[in-house]
């Protein structure tokens, strides 16, 4: 049995502005499968409807999975036959998926004069209307047989396996040239994917979050041991389910002041069978993290 949780908050500096969270972040857990996925809108002004285009590729991801798994054990099969290419149709139907969305909506809903004011009529000319809802898309996906994900954009997605060991599975985004943002609203936003598959090691739980957490951060060390620490309370998750709200409006109103989603899938049963192993990676990182302290406090 799977199980998950997901939250979205709105950064300090959205709400000195009176803007809206651009983030948005759901997950569906059942006895198949599991999904998390965050969405992070941009804020640069051409793209003024990127609340609507994050929670767009949410929608479009989650119906995307369920899509492929109407034949869950002909899907399961095939997949790790050539997961490269299984994984790239499912980005392709998101991107398909999302630009229906988002056509529909500006159909019902036409730029409004308000939304024009901050553009010269050439200005607002030149901006593809794609641009208007403009996000970026992290996504991880467990089943009993393997594990995968995808990203288009900054943000950050944290493997925890049984043996409490804990990886960003996806490295640094190499997919995008220099100065350009990867984004599901660029025309060539198909081959800005990057992607991982896992089945010979057992996941725990898998984290997708944007960059507002891991900008929250001092260290990537730092920044596992979060996951490793939420991973080993995941068996009381009625209970601390609230601390994890707390910590990310903390880190929300500090550092850059960004909207910060995360969300999460696990196994049940493994995270309650391993408990006791996840709890003593915790405290060896807490050993590992007092000991380089300590080194740069020596080299000081």
């Amino acid at each position: 049995m799977f199980n998950g949780f997901s939250h979205s908050v709105m950064g300090a500096s959205h709400e000195k502005k009176g803007t809206v969270c651009q983030d948005s972040s759901a997950y569906v857990a059942n006895d198949r499968y599991a999904v998390a996925v965050v969405a992070d809108g941009h804020g640069s002004k051409k793209h003024f409807r990127s609340n609507i285009g994050s929670r767009s590729a949410v929608e479009a991801t989650l119906e995307t999975i369920e899509n492929f798994y109407r034949n869950a054990d002909e899907f399961e099969e095939k997949f790790p036959k050539n997961p490269k290419l299984v994984i790239k149709s499912i980005e392709k139907q998101v991107i398909a998926r999302w630009n229906a969305k988002i056509t529909e909506h500006l159909r019902q809903n036409p730029v409004t004069k308000d939304e024009k004011k901050d553009f010269t009529t050439d200005e607002f000319k030149k901006i593809p209307f794609e641009s208007y809802y403009g996000s970026t898309l992290i996504t991880a996906v467990v089943c009993e047989k393997f594990s995968f994900g995808f990203q288009i954009g900054d943000g950050s997605l944290v493997a925890v396996f049984e043996d409490g060991e804990t990886v960003m599975p996806i490295g640094d985004d190499e997919s995008a040239p220099a100065n350009i943002t990867a984004s599901l609203c660029n025309s060539n936003a198909s081959s800005m994917f990057n992607s991982f598959f896992e089945q010979n090691k057992t996941v725990a739980a898998l984290f997708t979050s944007t960059d507002g957490l891991y900008t929250s951060f001092g260290s990537d060390n730092d920044f596992l041991d979060y996951h490793t620490i939420i991973s080993s309370q995941l068996s009381e998750i009625d209970e601390f389910e609230g601390a994890i709200v707390k910590n990310l409006t903390k880190r929300s109103h500090f550092g850059t002041e960004d909207d910060t989603s995360l969300s999460c899938v696990y196994s049940q049963e493994i995270v309650d069978e391993k408990n006791d192993v996840l709890t003593a990676k915790v405290e060896e990182n807490k050993r590992l993290a007092k000991e380089r302290k300590e080194r740069m406090l020596n080299r000081a």
